[in-house]
C-alpha cells in the first residue's frame, strides 16, 4: 500500500513540475510573440519620395485590400481605413501617409478581434492573430518597394 501512495505522490509532484514548465514556455512564447509584434509595427512603415508617393499609396490600399478580413470603409490621401473584425479571429489593417519634408511615410497598422484579453492577457485566437499580422506586417515593405519599381 505504502509504494501505491509513494508512487502516486511522485505522479503529482512530476505532473506538477510539467505543468510549470508548460505555463513558462507558453509565458516566454507570450512574450517573444509581443516582442515581434513590435518589431512588425516598427518595420512596417514606408518612406518615399514626392515622386514615388502616389504609387507607393495606390499600392497600401492594394495591400490592406488583399489582406484584410474587412472591407475598406475610407481611403483618402491621409488614411485607409477598414471595418473593425466582426468576428473573433478577423484581422483588419489600416495605413496613414504622414506628410515628410521631400515626400511622406506610410505605415500600415492590424487589429484583430479575440487577440486579446482583459488586462492585455492572451485571448483566445491570439495565436492565430499573431501568425496573420506578423505574415501580413512583414511582407508590406517588400511589396510597396516591388510595385513601385515595377512601375
Amino acid at each position: 500500500m505504502k509504494k501505491i501512495y509513494a508512487v502516486a505522490l511522485a505522479a503529482l509532484v512530476l505532473g506538477g513540475c510539467s505543468s510549470a514548465e508548460k505555463e513558462a514556455r507558453q509565458a516566454q512564447q507570450y512574450a517573444n510573440n509581443e516582442t515581434s509584434l513590435a518589431a512588425a509595427q516598427r518595420n512596417a512603415a514606408v518612406n518615399c519620395d514626392a515622386a514615388q508617393c502616389d504609387a507607393a499609396w495606390a499600392a497600401t490600399k492594394r495591400y490592406v485590400e488583399q489582406h484584410s478580413d474587412t472591407n475598406v470603409t475610407r481611403a483618402d490621401a491621409v488614411a485607409i481605413e477598414t471595418d473593425v473584425p466582426f468576428s473573433s479571429g478577423k484581422v483588419s489593417f489600416s495605413a496613414t501617409r504622414v506628410a515628410r519634408p521631400g515626400g511622406a511615410t506610410l505605415t500600415l497598422f492590424a487589429q484583430c478581434r479575440g487577440m486579446y484579453g482583459q488586462d492585455n492577457e492572451k485571448g483566445s485566437d491570439y495565436d492565430e492573430c499573431v501568425s496573420k499580422i506578423l505574415k501580413t506586417q512583414d511582407g508590406y515593405v517588400a511589396f510597396v518597394r516591388k510595385q513601385v519599381a515595377g512601375q
